[in-house]
């Protein structure tokens, strides 16, 4: 039996270069930072347009805001200026009624003197001698007070004094009753229940009275009683509804 040969082992040759693979790998290492470098600019310069796009339109929405914002600021100046004006204007109108009112009163009430003084001075058209001629009541500060003016005539001869007492009483209801109360009983500035009086022409009688609350006013009664030579009586009765509605 024959035994069989291996057969020889066989050895290649190889040339000894020792910078070459230290150069394959720079090259490598080379070419992938140039492409990363290239790449990153690629994405810069992508990301820039769209960074400064992003800028402009913020931009433009900033001045958008600031314009909307100064248009407010001018529409509420104006809304401001319109309240105002609208605030003097209803000021001036109240003023305005006020100031017609007050003319209105003071013409009613000039028209009423000119009747007092003509009555005074032409006999002819009302009775002679002692009137009474006005009672006047006007509201005070605290409710239930009331300033009074009581106005005393004589009509016709006026070349002598008349003189002599008047008489005020306020008639009403207390809890369901009638009830008549003396004016001194009511007002601190009256001291007797017959106010003296002495005139040529005519005569005010003036001062406060205070009503009780549980008193309710209905009409004021008015005597005047003249003495001596010119002896007479004049009366009348007010009613408190109307003197106290103004």
């Amino acid at each position: 039996m024959s035994k069989t040969k291996k057969p020889a082992e066989e050895y290649v040759v190889v040339r000894h270069r020792p910078g070459r693979r230290l150069r394959r790998t720079s090259i490598l290492l080379l070419f992938s930072v140039v492409c990363a470098v290239v790449g990153y600019a690629v994405g810069m310069a992508q990301g820039g347009f769209r960074f400064s796009t992003m800028l402009q339109t913020r931009e433009s929405l900033q001045a958008e805001l600031e314009s909307v914002r100064q248009d407010y600021l001018a529409t509420q100046q104006n809304l401001i200026n319109l309240e105002r004006g609208r605030s003097i204007d209803e000021q001036a109108l109240a003023q305005a009624r006020r100031t017609i009112a007050k003319l209105e009163t003071d013409i009613a009430e000039l028209k009423a003197d000119l009747t007092f003084y003509r009555n005074i001075m032409a006999p002819s058209e009302v009775s002679d001698g002692l009137q009474v001629d006005r009672l006047r009541l006007r509201p005070g500060r605290l409710d239930g007070r009331y300033g009074f003016k009581l106005v005393l005539t004589q009509v016709g001869d006026n070349n002598s004094y008349i003189s002599g007492v008047v008489a005020v009483n306020v008639i009403g209801r207390r809890r369901g009753e009638k009830e008549v109360i003396a004016l001194r009983d009511l007002s601190d500035d009256i001291e007797d229940l017959g106010v003296k009086f002495r005139f040529r022409f005519f005569q005010d009688i003036e001062g406060h009275l205070r009503v009780p609350d549980d008193f309710e006013p209905l009409e004021v009664q008015v005597v005047a009683q003249a003495q001596g030579s010119k002896s007479s009586q004049a009366e009348r009765t007010f009613e408190w509804a109307q003197l106290t509605e103004n």
